[in-house]
């Protein structure tokens, strides 16, 4: 039996998704999550983390539900995922996975997409194993 929880993410909860998240490589600070939480939970986003029994963070996933013209039904997009680096191979980011796909789904999602820096090879070869496919390629820009 795993050796933590997973339970939905709370605003209380930005020191440890702001640790995770840098440690993916996406620097960010507690107080920007709580300026940004309010919003981004409002826009139906929402984040599934895995609780030691210490109360420390050892994972996150991140949810995006988005309404788009051409699907009849809502796609639900996963952001990010982070394990901390002594969790890895356990497991841990398997449960994530099967824990954001059921809320997904459960939101009325008819596809679960994954986006996925180019350089994380690894983590593509994770993705695949768990049956999700390459179907496009994502370009972005950052705006000034």
């Amino acid at each position: 039996m795993p050796n933590y929880i997973l339970r939905p993410a709370t605003e209380s909860d930005a020191p440890q998704l702001a640790r995770l998240l840098t440690e993916l490589g996406h620097p960010t600070t507690s107080e920007g999550i709580q300026e940004r939480w309010a919003g981004w939970a409002e826009a139906g986003n929402g984040a599934i983390v895995a609780e030691d029994p210490d109360g420390s963070l050892l994972g996150v996933i991140t949810l995006h539900r988005m309404t788009v013209l051409h699907r009849p039904r809502p796609v639900g997009r996963i952001t990010s995922l982070v394990v901390t680096a002594s969790s890895r191979g356990t497991g841990l980011g398997r449960s994530l996975m099967t824990a954001a796909e059921a809320a997904l789904m459960e939101a009325g999602c008819g596809l679960v997409e994954i986006t996925s820096h180019d350089r994380r090879v690894e983590a593509h070869a994770f993705y695949e194993h768990l049956g999700y496919v390459r179907t496009s390629i994502r370009l972005a820009r950052e705006c000034p």
